[in-house]
């Protein structure tokens, strides 16, 4: 085979499936130099994942790509659970509906998504999307790694600052590089069927817990729905091809079907695993490659745009000078507990919700009956209360007193901006970058932040929750609707530094700002004398 000339790339990324995609996306809005290396020959026609959180769709608008994806998505009202008998136990909704801006679970096909965010990329100038392409193996150097790959003209070498894995369960980025992993595999056979032509209109999963039949029925955009059985002794296996008849059957009480009614229909096991880890060099694991998790949360998608949303705009920060590359090993600390808690709540939800067992079914439905008498209760099943949180303990996180305000994202709420002088959204006013937000600060407070104003390159932003405008050049953003002010009392009185993933990254009291500022300025490998002397 011919070895061609090894080129020269920011970022390789392995795999074309939505969170390789994702996360080129991101790159191409920070005008990195990517290539995406996919061994299929385009992109996948298989719609595995069905749903997709606020989360994700506010990554896809940093991104500056939602407004292409939010045609293939359908705006979701949340999840239905049904009991043993088919009676509605609760409708999970989320807590609080459009904090993020976005529905918070919403069922879409995942080829649409592919083939937007393809599409997008096809005309991106320093993105190309490399079909066809095996990745063989990889090269570590100090300053870069070096991806091979074959093709039918034969065997090439990409030589890349950085490589991010996004190439599923059997992730050839992982086996490649000896990294393993970690958890347990389910023995429980499952039927998947996604149909066309269907009877459902409704906007919201439905997961029935009937222990002689557990099953998930998920309508989708014009006529999809996705149904899924749980199998029995001499139902099927694996990796067998489930005969017409037994679908046939087992959809006959929602509907009728014919065979060119069935889009996608096979037999499959879960996992639940996590990889032992997930940088190795310049190498990082996202997605499926870094963490499989059983269906019942809808998650696994959506894991994997958080793993992008939060390494992403690292890398890029990194290629750009302004953060020291030792601090891309926040990535797996960051996501790691998140990932792990999303893996276990997946398989709990698998127990409780979809068990075979007739006896843990009536213990089901007593417990959960008797806890939606209860407001507690009720709040706790129809927010969702039992979701883990993302909050970040660890990583690029700078506290005085509260470590409480650091760590978690920030809402986007709707506001006036008095600058442009019109009301849009949060994310709108603060962009992709690192943001400096004062909550009803003095105006003589600002003079210690400006270190940290020079060195992340943006403007101030004064926040204010109460009925006073503040008497200042810098851009102010008014409540309109309740909810900046929900989002910022906890910070009143404080500066708070936003990451360009929306994480709370700092919070601090004027008085702190010196102490804040060496700190975070450690993170870019400048000084606050450094920056105040070349500004």
């Amino acid at each position: 085979m011919r070895i061609a000339s090894t080129e020269t790339v920011d970022v390789v990324i392995c795999g074309a499936g939505p969170v390789g995609l994702t996360a080129a996306v991101l790159l191409a809005a920070r005008d990195v130099r990517v290539v995406v290396l996919e061994q299929h020959r385009g992109t996948s026609d298989e719609p595995k994942a069905i749903s997709i959180d606020d989360e994700s769709l506010r990554v896809f608008q940093q991104a500056g790509v939602v407004d292409r994806v939010l045609p293939v998505v359908v705006p979701g009202t949340g999840t239905r659970y049904y009991d043993q008998r088919g009676a509605v136990l609760f409708t999970a909704r989320g807590p609080r509906p459009f904090r993020l801006g976005y529905p918070f679970k919403n069922p879409f096909a995942q080829p649409d998504l592919e083939r937007v965010l393809a599409s997008t990329l096809a005309d991106a100038r320093n993105v190309e999307l490399r079909f066809g392409h095996r990745v063989t193996g990889f090269e570590h150097h100090a300053d870069r790694v070096t991806v091979r790959a074959v093709n039918d003209l034969g065997e090439m070498a990409i030589d890349a600052a950085y490589v991010l894995g996004c190439d599923g369960g059997r992730s050839a980025t992982r086996l490649l590089q000896d990294i393993e992993m970690t958890g347990r595999s389910y023995p429980d056979v499952w039927l998947v069927i996604d149909a066309l032509a269907d009877p459902h209109t409704q906007r919201f999963a439905m997961h029935h817990g009937d222990p002689k039949r557990p099953h998930v029925i998920v309508p989708g955009q014009g006529g999809r729905c996705r149904y899924e059985f749980r199998l029995f002794e001499g139902e099927g296996t694996s990796d067998q091809v489930p005969p017409f008849e037994l679908i046939e059957r087992l959809i006959s009480p929602y509907r009728p079907i014919t065979p060119d009614q069935i889009e996608r229909a096979l037999n499959y096991r879960f996992n639940a695993v996590v990889a032992d880890q997930w940088m190795l060099g310049r190498s990082f694991l996202l997605g499926d490659a870094a963490h499989m998790m059983p269906p019942f949360a809808g998650q696994g998608l959506n894991s994997g745009i958080r793993d992008a949303a939060n390494l992403v705009w690292k890398i890029a920060e990194v290629l750009a000078g302004r953060l020291d590359p030792a601090l891309l090993a926040s990535y797996e600390l960051e996501r790691r507990p998140h990932a792990l808690a999303t893996v276990r709540l997946s398989e709990r939800l698998g127990r409780v919700v979809m068990t075979t067992s007739q006896r843990s079914a009536d213990h089901r439905d007593t417990v959960i009956a008797r806890a939606l008498a209860t407001t507690e209760g009720r709040t706790f099943f129809e927010e969702m209360r039992y979701r883990p949180t993302q909050r970040y303990t660890e990583g690029l996180l700078a506290s005085t007193d509260r470590t409480d305000l650091v760590g978690i994202p920030i809402g986007q709420p709707l506001v006036f901006d008095t600058g442009t002088h019109t009301m849009c959204r949060l994310d709108e006013v603060l962009g992709a970058g690192w943001s400096l937000l004062g909550v009803e600060v003095a105006e003589t407070d600002w003079a210690a932040a400006t270190p940290l104003l020079r060195a992340i390159a943006v403007d101030p932003v004064q926040i204010t929750i109460g009925e006073l405008l503040p008497h200042t050049g810098r851009r102010v953003l008014i409540d309109v609707d309740g909810a900046l002010v929900r989002e910022f009392t906890e910070y009143t009185g404080r500066f708070v530094l936003i990451r360009p993933d929306h994480f709370v990254a700092a919070a601090w009291l004027p008085g702190d700002s010196a102490d804040i500022a060496t700190r975070v300025l450690s993170w870019t490998g400048f000084s606050a004398e450094g920056v105040l002397s070349n500004g």
